[in-house]
């Protein structure tokens, strides 16, 4: 049974392709990947965020940057004071952007019983077109704003001051009051619409027809960048939806 339960963990810790052990931080990100699946993750490692796999490809080629094979996976970085710049360049290219970083510092760490061991990391941050506002963004925006430091001769002042998005994230819900309103296609619709960068709200309900025209003028009306769906949706609201984010 012993051997059994080492053989295991040896099959987890080996990449089958190339017959070689994965490094703990490898594996660390491997079970990081697995929850954030659609997402293109930083993750701290030291003066410097680094990308993985096939995220660090997506990174080289939108950001520019170099990327090489290190043990098992491709990697690519970026030093931590341009987090920010690079996480608005991806998300501006379609990207959701994850930034995991460590819980510890280096020196509560070596002061520590685990100071040979893995530091702990976790997503602090997801961005995406309509959310792209977090600690990153407005530290260095409060930090140029307030002018209470000098700022970073690597920083250029454009990238710090333009480019944070105004835009709204929509939500969508609906209701068939009864069978033969839903079988008309009538029906009644919930919106909020929200703007994180300035904290604007939005809300309404309204009835709709089938031809989804009071709808229609709303989405066109709000140009949202993201919208949520519920699971459930009618077929007239889809098609519009579906029609309009085409465009």
């Amino acid at each position: 049974k012993s051997y059994e339960n080492t053989q295991n963990s040896l099959d987890t810790n080996l990449n089958r392709r190339t017959k070689t052990i994965y490094t703990p931080l490898e594996l660390q990100f491997i079970e990081m990947k697995k929850q954030y699946k659609d997402a293109v993750l930083c993750v701290e490692c030291g003066y410097k965020y680094r990308f993985f796999g096939e995220d660090a490809e997506i990174a080289a080629k939108e950001l520019n940057i170099y990327c090489h094979l290190d043990h098992n996976f491709m990697t690519a970085s970026i030093p931590s004071h341009r987090l920010f710049v690079h996480v608005r360049r991806l998300v501006a290219k379609g990207h959701k952007v994850g930034v995991i970083k460590q819980m510890e510092t280096a020196a509560l760490k070596a002061a520590g019983e685990n100071k040979s061991s893995l530091f702990s990391r976790k997503l602090t941050a997801l961005y995406t077109k309509s959310t792209l506002i977090g600690e990153d963004i407005l530290f260095k925006l409060i930090w140029f704003q307030t002018n209470l430091w000098c700022l970073d001769d690597s920083v250029d002042v454009e990238e710090v001051t333009t480019g944070v998005p105004d835009n709204y994230l929509l939500c969508v819900c609906e209701n068939g009051e009864n069978l033969r309103d839903r079988k008309k296609g009538d029906i009644v619709i919930g919106i909020m619409a929200i703007q994180p960068t300035t904290g604007e709200v939005i809300f309404d309900s309204f009835r709709d027809s089938a031809s989804r025209s009071e709808l229609e003028s709303r989405v066109l009306r709000l140009q949202p960048v993201e919208i949520i769906l519920p699971s459930r949706l009618s077929d007239q609201s889809e098609k519009l939806i579906s029609s309009i984010t085409s465009m």
